[in-house]
């Protein structure tokens, strides 16, 4: 599962579908350092080396149930943000396994905070571009949810290509989600909404609208998110958008 390749300010990565070899990765994400507070600092310094998921490049295809000491469904967020939101789902379900991409350091730095405040043990941490740890060491049918929570819009019409949700990254998806496993886009920018269900609509063969599309309201399950609070209080409308897994073969790489 090979794909092409968040910066709203801290947010996920990917591009377009479908990219030759020899072409460069298109990345939809800035990496941005951001300044570290003391507590995220002494976070990354002292909790990383616990909770932090940062692969070697020769080590190969994770096992997860290894990383997590058990065997239970795991939960991919791509691009967190502060990660308040995921740590308070990882609070509300101990019985799962959730795991966060995010390239903004302080983001990183703030999980690992809120691992250590909340007493989780069923959530890990990354700051790795998502696309290159999936490739690089996700099995198959690993995930049981997906979830990627208000990516950047990037909204000017010459930057659309540089959007996460493109056809080749969710054809790509349908790989590591298992069969009826769960597939959960957020955003308040109602033309990526409209983008999204687009590049759903290509795929039907893997992910069908699990509910209505987008859902009447935000699911119970989703916390509020900063992105989110922000999008609400600029006057936009928040799009959830709720896709399960088919039975299909995953696609052909």
């Amino acid at each position: 599962m090979t794909v092409p390749h968040e910066s709203h300010d801290n947010r996920p990565a990917d591009g377009d579908g479908g990219r030759p070899a020899h072409h460069r990765r298109v990345r939809s994400f800035v990496r941005r350092e951001g300044r570290l507070t003391t507590g995220q600092q002494r976070a990354l310094d002292e909790l990383w080396p616990r909770f932090g998921l940062d692969p070697a490049p020769d080590d190969g295809v994770l096992d997860l149930a290894a990383v997590f000491g058990r065997e239970a469904p795991v939960t991919l967020e791509i691009g967190f943000g502060d990660g308040d939101s995921l740590a308070e789902q990882a609070a509300a379900a101990p019985e799962r396994d959730f795991i966060g991409t995010e390239v903004h350091r302080p983001g990183v730095g703030h999980l690992l905070g809120e691992i250590e405040r909340r007493g989780l043990t069923n959530l890990r941490v990354s700051d790795r571009d998502a696309v290159e740890l999936l490739e690089a060491h996700f099995a198959p049918a690993s995930l049981d949810t997906v979830q990627v929570y208000f990516p950047d819009p990037w909204h000017k019409k010459r930057h659309h290509k540089r959007r996460l949700i493109q056809p080749g990254f969710v054809r790509a998806l349908a790989g590591w989600i298992r069969p009826g496993g769960w597939l959960h886009l957020a955003t308040d920018w109602a033309d990526y909404a409209e983008h999204m269900q687009e590049v759903m609509a290509g795929a039907t063969e893997w992910f069908a609208p699990d509910g209505p599309v987008p859902r009447p309201e935000r699911p119970a399950w989703r916390p509020e998110t900063k992105f989110e609070r922000r999008g609400l209080q600029r006057g936009h409308a928040v799009a959830d958008l709720v896709y399960r897994r088919t039975e299909a073969p995953a696609p052909a790489e």
